[in-house]
């Protein structure tokens, strides 16, 4: 794909995301949903694999789905209320149908089978944007019309999502399906924080994209595809590996480090109103996650292959590094310390 394409393609997907965020009319925001989904969809097949063709094929049926469900409902609100304001969808068939419609569009639990399958056709790099970028359209209007959301639904959806994203991730070996579930997980835990409180939903974005934009940087820097990969890529690397293992604990949420933080925020959040069943079960909904992050680690420094790999020998080639990368490394393991400061912000 030469430069010019790819920066248009870009463009355009910036600027619909950004289209969408801006709007407070429901004609508007699934315009920019549409120009988003028609912008990520040369970027997955780019590649010309089978694999990716099916990836993009998957991708746009979900997607325009969710969204003639979003301009049915939307359609069927202004008839009823005589206003498109996003939030004001006060009927509450229709608002769960529109929260259906973005939970669907984000890969939960139990609409989430396209989204492994789709990351396991496109490249690192396409994943990543996927699994960042794309969320922030459909959070958005999630988080406009936050009052107004099923509460029921959600945290039954959200505990769902954590669950299936922690126990499916057990058997995988690819490591984009791995970031796929973990990423599924992790949006289980924000859309139970957006009901109860949409600014603590707001961090836990924000670090979910720094951990989840640093794993596949090292990923894709590494070029580990596999857990085999994994386990050879430390003669490539050895400090950048470190960072790599130091990053999946992060993302499993173990402390002292980042991870730790909105699960310990979202936990007491809980606890706070009284739902202590839910906090139970998400705290036990983290184990199978941080297990696959710990076989991970377990596998690529514990483990040496039983022979010698057939692939090109990578410790001959100059491993190049992402000038970014430094400063979300930081972000993603040193911003415990700092939770008071970013939650009274």
């Amino acid at each position: 794909m030469s430069p010019l394409i790819m920066s248009m393609l870009i463009t355009g997907l910036a600027t619909s995301t950004i289209i969408t965020m801006s709007s407070h009319h429901w004609l508007l925001a699934w315009l920019g949903l549409e120009l988003n989904t028609m912008s990520i969809l040369p970027m997955i097949m780019k590649s010309g694999h089978p694999r990716s063709t099916e990836a993009a094929t998957k991708y746009f049926l979900i997607q325009t789905m969710a969204a003639a469900l979003i301009l049915f409902s939307s359609t069927m609100n202004a008839w009823q209320t005589g206003q498109w304001t996003i939030m004001h969808t006060s009927n509450p068939i229709l608002t769960t149908t529109i929260t259906m419609a973005l939970m669907l569009k984000l890969g939960l639990a139990p609409m989430h089978a396209w989204y492994p399958e789709v990351l396991q056709g496109s490249t690192l790099n396409t994943a990543l944007i996927i699994s960042t970028w794309q969320k922030l359209a459909p959070l958005t209007l999630l988080y406009l019309m936050s009052p107004h959301l099923p509460t029921t639904i959600t945290l039954i959806m959200g505990t769902a999502s954590a669950l299936i994203g922690g126990w499916a991730g057990l058997n995988q070996t690819q490591t984009r399906k791995i970031m796929a579930l973990s990423s599924i997980a992790h949006m289980g835990w924000l859309i139970i924080a957006l009901p109860l409180n949409p600014n603590l939903a707001t961090l836990t974005m924000m670090i979910y994209i720094v951990m989840t934009s640093t794993m596949f940087l090292l990923l894709n820097i590494t070029a580990m595809k596999t857990l085999t990969d994994m386990g050879t890529a430390w003669t490539q690397a050895p400090t950048m590996i470190t960072l790599t293992l130091i990053t999946l604990m992060s993302l499993g949420g173990l402390p002292p480090l980042t991870g730790f933080m909105p699960k310990w925020l979202i936990l007491n959040e809980l606890c706070t109103i009284k739902l202590l069943p839910t906090s139970m079960v998400l705290a036990l909904a983290s184990l199978p996650s941080l297990f696959f992050y710990a076989r991970m680690t377990y596998l690529t420094t514990l483990t040496a292959p039983p022979n010698t790999t057939n692939t090109e020998h990578k410790w001959r080639f100059t491993t190049p590094i992402n000038p970014i990368l430094t400063t979300m490394a930081a972000t993603t393991t040193l911003l415990l310390p700092m939770m008071p400061l970013l939650t009274l912000t």
